[in-house]
C-alpha cells in the first residue's frame, strides 16, 4: 500500500515508509493521569507524505531517517488532514536505521588487542 492510497477511515493498514521528519518528543498527561511522551513525525514514500504521532517508547526509539513498518494501523483525520496511527492493536517496527546514526556503545568496536601499551 502507498501513502497516496491512505484516506481517513482506512483500517488494517500495512505500510512501510521513511521517517522524513520528527519533532522533539514532548510529555503529555492522558485523561487517566498517566504521563507519556509523544512525538509527531512525517512519513514519506514515492507517492506522498502522511503525519503520524509516536507514543511512549516509540517516541524515543524511532528517529528521523529510519524506515518503519506499520502493521494493522488506521487512518483518521486531524485538522483536516489524514493521520496514520498504530492505535492499541497496531504494531510499529524499525526495518531500517537512518544513515549517519552513531553506533550504540554495545555495537562499538572495543577490540584493543592491536593497541600497543602506552597508546591508550
Amino acid at each position: 500500500m502507498n501513502i497516496s492510497e491512505l484516506k481517513a477511515g482506512a483500517t488494517n493498514v500495512t505500510i512501510e515508509a521513511l521517517v522524513s521528519s520528527k519533532q522533539e518528543p514532548r510529555e503529555v498527561v492522558t485523561k487517566y493521569g498517566k504521563r507519556l511522551n509523544v512525538a509527531n513525525i512525517t512519513l514519506k514514500d514515492d507517492s506522498g507524505t502522511i503525519a503520524m504521532s509516536l507514543w511512549g517508547n516509540d517516541a524515543e526509539a524511532i528517529s528521523e531517517g529510519d524506515t518503519i513498518k506499520v502493521t494493522n494501523g488506521y487512518v483518521s483525520e486531524f485538522r483536516g488532514s489524514p493521520q496514520l496511527s498504530a492505535g492499541k492493536f497496531g504494531k510499529i517496527e524499525v526495518v531500517g536505521k537512518g544513515a549517519g546514526k552513531a553506533a550504540k556503545p554495545e555495537e562499538a568496536d572495543s577490540n584493543f588487542d592491536d593497541v600497543e601499551e602506552g597508546e591508550m
